[in-house]
């Protein structure tokens, strides 16, 4: 996914944060979303 991708026309950003962490963003996998920094997964 292209950077540009994930901010809308207004400039805010459309990524979901982690609920654990709070400050990451979750990586989107084809199965999965995933925080990096503490491990969370969402699976789909």
């Amino acid at each position: 996914m292209a950077r540009h991708e994930y901010y809308s026309d207004d400039g805010q950003i459309e990524r979901e944060q982690c609920p654990r962490c709070g400050d990451t963003f979750l990586a989107e996998h084809d199965d999965r979303k995933h925080c990096g920094k503490c491990g969370y997964t969402e699976w789909e």
